[in-house]
Parts: structure tokens; C-alpha cells; sequence
């Protein structure tokens, strides 16, 4: 089994159990999403449970790629579960994370930890190669800290006082490392169990969506700490060492020839690393920082060690912070405290609208303890961050605001009455929590790929495989800069989508095309793309897939070569590309027959209210631009400025159902679709509980 350590961790929390379970059993799944839909297919077998029962379970999974030398492919984590963040069921979801987690659990000796049951006190795992322990959180003080402050005080009792670098006996046996642990922690937000809590590991890599940290928080378990000795085996290392050159010599930026100064394509990394502040990026002693095996070092540290690994929604979370400094910290406190950096970012916003309009403040229809005065200052999103986090005035006394706040924005927004009429938040669009009580990401309207995803999944797909084809032509629209033919980028683009490929017209955002047959394949391959070689196989989103490339040879990318010659060096299977996307077909058939024994049907598969009668408009004012056919030519044409008509999608819905081969009146995976893939026994718990 190259590539793979052997075994599966499965934690029973309430019973203190520790067993394993073979790797072998699961390997037809590869690895990450796919290991950990089937583990959780087999392992719950009521799959109604809400999300804080104790037989939820949680997987950690890594993949065969993790602790190599693939680039952007050699350190993510998948964490799965049913959620609690979501609306109107905790779905079944997914997160993940990077930095240095599952390469160390494989370091360890395992491919993946499995974790159900509730412990009758407060505990943390503490895993030292095939020595696992639940310990109590008691013996170091751990419930109570912050995430940060967790970690450092595992470390040290793991590794130690020595300084880095010099070795760390890890157990009895005398197992040697210089390595300190990967520890993944909950803080304040996740003992409380705000359903907005997330997982953190170092400083800054975090599993946000789904409210895992609640859900940690709820079984009492406080942390997973990892360190281990041993290595991956890899079927050809030479091979494998010779394809991360050939990527780096044939694909990657050459900093004497930067083709970008400040924002890149493809498949390079950042000259500085990524950082979305409102005032720009800080240059403080700045310096890259790369999860395990990557070429790109997209995160930042910094020599005052403040905003450290922020990046995206957590660097704006506080946007209207009066200086880059007070949003750098802003960005420390979601970290140490736990919460997710998006619904935070998009709630803190509403809550402004709500004051600006004199609905909220104290006093008001709606009593908010917090001091708008001090708005921008840190002293209000200190307040803020508090006030989720414990379930209080954010100052350590008890008030409803802050438990309310803590069940989620729409939750909230329910339980102030702001929901029910004709001027409810979610019909106005004041409340941008558009699809499942999430919040909005991308503008759903212009980028069809991310809006058709996240409402036929489970979650804000968060997946920027055709994000650039918005960033670049919105970008350069506004700056004046000359852009490539749209028709030459579409060709480079649809000729690596197998089996698809050749279909030009599913890059084809124009209006007239927003429900075509084109768009469902465009919205189906990318479901399959992702299931498979960036959750499963856990290439990373930033990086992957390498489309168009400026580097490139005629300005193509590596994708469609690279992911299945990165996996067979590893782990010596005749694997192909289209191997991956028809896999990742079959995991999403999985994923769909285990919402639908939720209890999901497609009349619940719905956009709030405002998608189909607000027109879409972005943060900036700007219109968007993306690739479509204008007057019979291939252009750039606005996208954004436009909503979703419901009987049309209503229609694409029926369409993209029959192209899946389910029901098209329930939206549920069909025996005939299932059995074809070999999952019968998924069939068979559909009939059982009469959803087929």
C-alpha cells in the first residue's frame, strides 16, 4: 500500500475505546472525502441524528499524497461529520484545513482518525506514534484557553522547553523527532458550542464551515495532538522527485521574469504572500509560510508576530477596522477564539446595517450590548468576538445578544422575528446569508459555477477552480489592461475537462446560457473534479487545478498530466485523470444518497428569497465580467446586475437531476444509478428507509 500508513484511528469517546481500522478496507475510496464518506456510511447508522448527538461521527482523513513531496498536494486534512452551522438540517458536510496535521499523523502510523461517542468529562487525544491516550483536560488546564494557548501548552508538555530543532523523545520506546506536535484545537467558541466554531491548527490553518468546533465541544473534546517518527513509503521516489521538478522547471514562476507583480494565475505562488487586508498587506520583517511539501507560501508571518497566516475572510473579517493594525489583531482574536471567518465577516456587517437603521443598539427593539461608539476600534470586534464566544455581553455578564448570536446569523435573525413577511432580511437581501443559512462568498448570479455547487451540495463550496475566469477579466476591466482573447482561454480551459472536453459553451456565462444542458456539465464536472482529486486526493484548492498557466507551454496549465502523475509516483497504481473525475462521481452519488437519507428533497434545494427578485451586486460596485458569447462572438460580458428566475432554475434542477441519472421529482440517487457504480448497499439503505 504505497503511500498509505495502514491503518484508521477509531476513538470511541464515550466508552474510551481505541481501535483500528484496516486502510485496506477503504482503499478503493484513495483517501480524504472519499474514505470519509464511506467510514461515515457505515459507522452511523441512523443518519437523522442532529449534529450534537453523541453517535455523530467525525473523521479526520488524510490521503496518500500527505507527508510527500507533491506540491500543493501534501498537506490537507478533510473533516467530516454532520454539521450544525447549516439550515434547515446540519447536513452532512465537509471542512478542511492545511499545515502540517496529516502529514504527521502518517508520520504517526495512521491514515485517519474516526471519532463518535460523548466523554463524560473534558478530554484531549494525545497521539505519540501507535501510543494513544484520551487524556483529561484537567491535568493541564486546557478547557478555558484559547486555541493558541492550547497548543503552546501541549507542545511543551509533548516536546518539552528545548528549543527548536533539537530532539524530542516521543515515547517509552525512545522514539526520536525534531519535530514538535500538530496540534488541532477548539477555543472559547467551541466549549460554548457556538455553532459558528471552528477547528485551528497553528496559527492560523482552520476547518471553518460546518461548526465542527461545536460539535468537538459537545462530545468534550478539546484537542488532538500528533507527533510521530516514522515515514511514507513511496512506490518511485526518484520519479516522484522528477515530476516536482519538471512542474517547478515547466510551470512555475520565475521570480527574474514575474509575469504579475501584486495578483497571479495558474499554477504559481505569490511574490508576497496572500493577504486581503483593507489597507494592504503588512510589511513587518514579512516572510512566506508553506504547509508541508508545497512550493507556494501563501500564508505571511510577520516579525511582530501579529495576523500571522491570515488569509481571505479572516483578514477581513473587521473590513472596516480604522487601521491595518486593529484588522491584523481583529484577524488574531476569530483564530484564538475559534470562530469562522466567514459568517462572521458577513454577520458582523449585517449587524452594522441592522444599527445603522436604529433596530439595534442598547435599548432598541432589538437590545445589542455592543458600544457602536467605539465602532473600528479592536475594543468593539474584542466585544463582538466575546459575546459569540462565551454567550454574553462580549464583558463577561450575561446577556440574551450574545447566546443568540452564538446559534448563527440566520438563527438570530429568526428568533428577532426578522425572517416572516414580505420585508424579511432573507426577501430584502439585508441578511446575505443565501443558501443553506450560510453566508454569501461569491455573487452566485455571475460565477454559476460557485452559486449551482453550494446549493446542490451541502456548503459554500469555497472550490476558485474557475474563479479566475471573474477575477482577471473584472480586474482588468477596471484597470484598462488588455486582456486575451475570451475564446482562447475558454479552448485551453474545456480541452482538459474530460470527458467533457471540447464543450466550449460550458464556459459560456452569458445570460442566455445560465440554464442551458452546457452549464450542467460545467456544474457536474466540477462536483466531480473536486470530490475526488482536491477533497480526496487533497490537492489544494489555491493551486488546483492548473487550467491556464502564463508559464505554460502555449499558456496551458499542468492539469490533466500532473494530478494522476503526482498519484501514480506515490502510490504505483495505472491511475488516469478521468479515473479521478469518474471516482469522484461516485463519491458525489454517496454524499447525495446520505443527505437524502437526511431527509432532503429537492424542494428544499431553494436560494433565500432575494436571488430571484434582487439583482446581484458586488462589495465594490463594479460589474463582474466573465467569458460568454456576445451577438455571436465569443467576449467578456457582465455577469453580475442580474437574478435567478425560479422557474428556470426550478427546470435546470429537473434537468441536472435527469443528466445525474435520479429522481427527478425527489432529486435522490436511483437504485439503477447506484447499483451501477457497485453501491448497492447504498440502494439498499435508500429502500430501507423509503427514500427510493
Amino acid at each position: 500500500m504505497n503511500g498509505y500508513a495502514g491503518n484508521i484511528l477509531s476513538i470511541h469517546l464515550g466508552t474510551r475505546s481505541i481501535t483500528t481500522i484496516p486502510t485496506k478496507k477503504y482503499e478503493q475510496w484513495v483517501g480524504g472525502h472519499g474514505m470519509g464518506s464511506a467510514l461515515f456510511f457505515d459507522m452511523v447508522k441512523d443518519k437523522t441524528i442532529d449534529g450534537f448527538n453523541p453517535e455523530n461521527v467525525i473523521t479526520l482523513m488524510s490521503s496518500p499524497l500527505c507527508g510527500t513531496l507533491v506540491p500543493s498536494g501534501a498537506a490537507r486534512t478533510e473533516i467530516q461529520g454532520i454539521g450544525v452551522q447549516s439550515l434547515p438540517i446540519g447536513w452532512f458536510t465537509r471542512s478542511n484545513f492545511g499545515g502540517r496535521f496529516s502529514a504527521m499523523l502518517k508520520y504517526a502510523g495512521w491514515d485517519g482518525i474516526a471519532i463518535q461517542g460523548q466523554a463524560d468529562s473534558r478530554v484531549w487525544i494525545d497521539i505519540r506514534n501507535h501510543e494513544v491516550r484520551i487524556r483529561e483536560c484537567r491535568e493541564l488546564d486546557l478547557w478555558g484557553t484559547d486555541t493558541w494557548e492550547c497548543q503552546k501548552i501541549i507542545w511543551k508538555d509533548v516536546a518539552g522547553d528545548g528549543a527548536y530543532g533539537d530532539w524530542v523523545k516521543v515515547n517509552k520506546k525512545g522514539d526520536m523527532t525534531t519535530q514538535r506536535p500538530a496540534v488541532l484545537a477548539i477555543g472559547p467558541a467551541g466549549e460554548n458550542l457556538s455553532r459558528m466554531a471552528c477547528l485551528i491548527h497553528d496559527a492560523g490553518n482552520g476547518a471553518g464551515q460546518g461548526g465542527f468546533g461545536a460539535v468537538f465541544g459537545k462530545k468534550g473534546l478539546k484537542a488532538i495532538s500528533v507527533i510521530g517518527t516514522g515515514s511514507v513509503k513511496v512506490n518511485d521516489p526518484k520519479a516522484l522527485m522528477k515530476s516536482r521538478l519538471w512542474l517547478k522547471d515547466q510551470y512555475q514562476f520565475d521570480l527574474k521574469n514575474l509575469k504579475f507583480n501584486t495578483f497571479v494565475m495558474g499554477f504559481q505562488s505569490p511574490p508576497v504572500p496572500m493577504a486581503l487586508y483593507r489597507y494592504g498587506k503588512p510589511r513587518i520583517g514579512q516572510r512566506p509560510q508553506a504547509c508541508v511539501g508545497c512550493t507556494a507560501g501563501c500564508r505571511g508571518r510577520y516579525e511582530d508576530g501579529i495576523g500571522n497566516e491570515a488569509i481571505c475572510f479572516t483578514s477581513v473579517f473587521y473590513y472596516l477596522g480604522k487601521t491595518l493594525l486593529i484588522q491584523r489583531q481583529a484577524a488574531d482574536l476569530i483564530n484564538r477564539y475559534g470562530l469562522n471567518a466567514a459568517e462572521m465577516f458577513v454577520g458582523e456587517l449585517y449587524l452594522k446595517r441592522l444599527q445603522a437603521r436604529g433596530i439595534i443598539g442598547k435599548g432598541k427593539e432589538i437590545d445589542c450590548p455592543l458600544a457602536y461608539e467605539q465602532y473600528g476600534e479592536l475594543s468593539f470586534a474584542e466585544q463582538l468576538v466575546k459575546a459569540i464566544s462565551f454567550r454574553n455581553d462580549g464583558k463577561g455578564n450575561p446577556h440574551p445578544f450574545g447566546d443568540i448570536l452564538a446559534e448563527g446569523f440566520v438563527r438570530a435573525a429568526e428568533k428577532w422575528g426578522r425572517l416572516e413577511g414580505e420585508n424579511s432580511d432573507l426577501k430584502t437581501g439585508l441578511l446575505q446569508f443565501p443558501h443553506w443559512g450560510l453566508p454569501r462568498h461569491k455573487l452566485e448570479r455571475s460565477q454559476l459555477d460557485w452559486g449551482y455547487g453550494t446549493i446542490l451540495g451541502d456548503r459554500d463550496i469555497n472550490e476558485h477552480c474557475f474563479d479566475m475566469l471573474r477575477a482577471f477579466p473584472t480586474y482588468y476591466k477596471q484597470s484598462g489592461k488588455p486582456l486575451p482573447p475570451s475564446q482562447d482561454v475558454v479552448q485551453i480551459i474545456t480541452d482538459k475537462m474530460e470527458p467533457f472536453q471540447g464543450d466550449m459553451k460550458m464556459l459560456d456565462f452569458s445570460t442566455e446560457n445560465m440554464y442551458s444542458e452546457h452549464m450542467i456539465k460545467l456544474v457536474s464536472w466540477h462536483r466531480y473534479y473536486t470530490r475526488f482529486w482536491k477533497q480526496s486526493v487533497q490537492l489544494c484548492d489555491f493551486r488546483w487545478p492548473d487550467f491556464l498557466n502564463l508559464y505554460g507551454p502555449g499558456q496551458a496549465g499542468a492539469t490533466g498530466i500532473a494530478e494522476q502523475r503526482f498519484f501514480n509516483d506515490v502510490t504505483g497504481k495505472n491511475f488516469s485523470f478521468l479515473d479521478g473525475i469518474n471516482l469522484g462521481k461516485k463519491i458525489w452519488n454517496l454524499d447525495n444518497a446520505i443527505w437524502a437519507l437526511q431527509g432532503r428533497h429537492r424542494d428544499m434545494v431553494r436560494f433565500a428569497d432575494y436571488i430571484y427578485t434582487r439583482p446581484g451586486t458586488t462589495p465594490s460596485g463594479y460589474p463582474e465580467y466573465m467569458p460568454g458569447i456576445k451577438n455571436g462572438k465569443w467576449d467578456y460580458v457582465i455577469t453580475s446586475g442580474r437574478h435567478f428566475n425560479p422557474d428556470r432554475f426550478e427546470d435546470f434542477k429537473t434537468r441536472f437531476y435527469r443528466f445525474q441519472g435520479w429522481d427527478e421529482n425527489t432529486g435522490c440517487p436511483t437504485r439503477k444509478t447506484l447499483e451501477s457504480m457497485g453501491l448497492d448497499n447504498v440502494a439498499d439503505a435508500l429502500e430501507t428507509n423509503e427514500r427510493i
